[in-house]
């Protein structure tokens, strides 16, 4: 476990690809690998990162910090920095990207939809062109991405409506082999719920080793 900051009131650690980030008793999970790490019986979850997302945490140690990360979580407080590898190329080199999403439970999956209806939340994002490579016939960037609203499968889903699908990511239609989804949760930075501190901390993604 990969642990980046812990004090009496948070933790800051990178969640694996295929861990889970709330607590689970029959799979791997970051709540129970961050205890045994840190010798603690229990942490707070106050965000989540999809199973298939590797990229830094925030748990919170204390019912009172968990209370006050959520808090500086729903009011978009942290900024939050994700780097994707997608299928093909954008055509503008940054750009905002605002959908509505509509999450199918039973498929397991987002969908852009053009109304607004029950169950339709809008989705916001900000990229940046960082690169682009050919492999396998095909070519791919490398994006930084800023998220403003944290809907289910959302990075995955806003680009694979746009014919971009993330690299790995069969469920949304990429045609490119990767062992994992290439999209890590790079950069989080926030204010320290009790100490006012500014905290950034950084990990670099699986798929650039």
């Amino acid at each position: 476990m990969n642990i980046l900051y812990s004090d009496e009131h948070l933790a800051a650690a990178v969640k694996p690809c295929g861990v889970l980030s709330e607590i689970d008793e029959n799979k791997p999970n970051m709540p129970s690998l961050l205890c045994e790490a840190l010798g603690c019986e229990t942490v707070y979850p106050v965000h989540r990162l999809d199973r298939t997302t590797q990229g830094v945490m925030v748990y919170a140690k204390t019912p009172e910090a968990a209370r006050r990360l959520s808090e500086a979580f729903q009011a978009h407080k942290v900024d939050k920095t994700y780097l994707a590898v997608v299928g093909g190329v954008p055509t503008e080199p940054e750009g905002e990207l605002t959908d509505l999403l509509f999450y199918d439970r039973r498929a397991g999956k987002s969908y852009v939809v053009r109304r607004k209806r029950a169950g339709v939340k809008e989705a916001r994002l900000s990229y940046r062109l960082l690169g682009t490579v050919e492999r396998d016939g095909n070519k791919i960037a490398l994006l930084g991405i800023k998220l403003y609203t944290g809907r289910t499968h959302q990075i995955r889903a806003q680009f694979a409506s746009r014919g971009m699908p993330l690299v790995g990511d069969r469920r949304y239609g990429s045609r490119v082999k990767s062992d994992d989804i290439m999209l890590c949760a790079y950069r989080l930075c926030l204010t320290h719920p009790f100490t006012g501190e500014e905290l950034c901390f950084e990990c670099k993604p699986g798929f650039f080793s």
